[in-house]
């Protein structure tokens, strides 16, 4: 497997972003030792928040919803996904498979030992997410999904995402600042859009944002469709407080709170929100709200109320 590893000088003065990177080095997916790349900030003692970004977005989508949750004393944490941000990059789409994606941020999980984890998770950070709720329901005392879900065959694809794929595919130079301005209803400025390009030095950087759209298990004939099954059936025996937190303006993902309402038992008298004013990437338009909700949240269970 040929590894490639983005310069430190790429995230030199990247506005609003002063947090100290942190790596560790994970190998259980492949045979190959990855670097992953993760921000951990606020108090030892606070309650762990973990923060799932996702395509084609790194840590950096979070730099404005950390301040506020460490400031109510939590302790954050936020991951590069392998291929994005400042963790390792493998340099073939072949490297990039859904399965791995959820053993990479597993095994990471588990080397830290994240436990009572509030998850906030958002498009392919919710994918790998409710997988890995799934997976250690234990570890996870509540969730809140954000334009995301878990498909698992037997649908039809929107036809934004249809558009989606064939761009990600057939664009000779994916524009990873331009796309995530795009998904925003307020817009970036050319420093954020640097920012969000920074990971990516040339296109042969870019594999796992590549590939991304089309490891989506939409149709019955994609791969993951029965790990994804055997998934759902752990979450629909999921009772712990989830909250879904959909945009209105986004439309790959609208309806999907639905599903994840009517599908998962923890979604029962939780305080659903639609985050009005804001596109896909609501934790650029809206991170004010959102940090809100997770405080909330954890506010809520100290009180012992649901």
């Amino acid at each position: 497997m040929k590894v490639l590893r983005t310069l430190d000088a790429r995230f030199e003065g990247l506005p609003d972003f002063p947090f100290a990177p942190h790596y560790t080095a994970i190998s259980s997916a492949t045979d190959t030792p990855l670097r992953l790349h993760y921000l951990d900030e606020g108090p030892g003692g606070g309650a762990p928040v973990l923060l799932l970004h996702g395509e084609p977005s790194w840590s950096f989508l979070y730099r404005k919803m950390i301040p506020p949750l460490t400031a109510a004393g939590h302790r954050v944490f936020a991951p590069d996904l392998i291929g994005f941000g400042r963790s390792d990059k493998p340099g073939a789409e072949s490297d990039y498979t859904f399965e791995r994606h959820v053993d990479w941020i597993a095994e990471w999980i588990e080397m830290i030992d994240l436990n009572s984890i509030t998850l906030f998770c958002q498009d392919w950070g919710g994918l790998i997410g409710l997988r890995l709720v799934a997976r250690f329901p234990e570890r996870f005392a509540g969730v809140i999904a954000a334009n995301t879900g878990l498909p698992a065959g037997g649908g039809q694809i929107p036809f934004a995402f249809k558009i989606w794929l064939a761009f990600s595919k057939l664009v000779p130079k994916l524009p990873v600042g331009w796309l995530i301005s795009k998904g925003c209803v307020k817009g970036l400025t050319d420093a954020e859009k640097r920012a969000y390009d920074a990971p990516f030095p040339d296109e042969s950087y870019k594999a796992g944002a590549r590939v991304f759209p089309t490891l989506v298990p939409i149709s019955d004939a994609h791969p993951s469709v029965a790990e994804n099954k055997q998934a759902w059936a752990k979450l629909e025996r999921f009772d712990k407080p989830f909250i879904t937190a959909f945009s209105d303006r986004d439309p790959i993902t609208r309806g999907g709170d639905k599903v994840l309402q009517a599908r998962i038992p923890g979604t029962e008298g939780q305080p659903h929100a639609t985050i009005r004013g804001a596109g896909h990437f609501l934790q650029e338009d809206k991170p004010a709200d959102l940090a809100a909700l997770i405080d909330a949240m954890i506010a809520r269970r100290r009180r012992g109320a649901v």
